[in-house]
């Protein structure tokens, strides 16, 4: 190999440790969770993320199903209490199937936006607030019925309108229009 030869794939090989250098920085840069066997990543929004988890299959088609990605993928910001698969394995036989129906819709889109709050609430801030409430704190939804929350030992619990508890198994997934508090069951407007 001749001399400029050698310059040439040493000058490459030095381009190619800079720009994975760069890559891992910016990596390490985000404080990822991993959710579903994927990593959330705080840069992408709500859908961006939600889909590449393992675990939100259901919820995923769901929010198709009810025209509700593109808001999801909006400015927000939202904090979104994501039921995983598990939970909705829960529901009795044929309701996802049934909700999921074009001609149910609307109760679909009630039952989503249920699960959704205006504004980015994390764990530390909802559990302030169920401390000032005196155990418990009522947070108003998008759908516009409340939920309460409340603390179990070190465990956060939100409990909806028909007195169901949902426990936060992984709480604070941050995303560029919001935040994601991981629930293992569905709630009912």
């Amino acid at each position: 190999m001749n001399t400029k030869s050698k310059i040439a794939v040493f000058g490459m090989m030095v381009l190619s440790f800079a720009f994975a250098g760069n890559m891992s920085a910016q990596s390490m840069k985000e404080k990822t969770v991993m959710v579903g066997g994927a990593a959330m990543y705080p840069s992408k929004n709500i859908i961006e993320n939600a889909v590449n988890s393992k675990d939100h299959k259901t919820l995923v088609a769901a929010v198709k199903a009810a025209g509700l990605v593109e808001t999801l993928q909006g400015e927000g910001p939202f904090t979104v209490l994501a039921p995983t698969d598990a939970a909705f394995a829960k529901l009795p036989k044929g309701t996802v199937e049934n909700l999921v129906k074009p001609e149910n819709k609307a109760m679909l889109t009630k039952i989503l936006t249920y699960h959704v709050l205006p504004g980015k609430y994390n764990a530390k801030e909802i559990w302030a607030a169920v401390k000032a409430g005196n155990g418990k704190s009522m947070m108003k939804t998008v759908e516009g019925e409340e939920l309460t929350f409340w603390v179990k030992g070190k465990d956060l619990y939100v409990r909806d309108a028909k007195g169901n508890d949902a426990k936060v198994t992984i709480a604070d997934v941050n995303q560029s229009n919001g935040v994601i508090h991981v629930i293992d069951t569905v709630l009912m407007p």
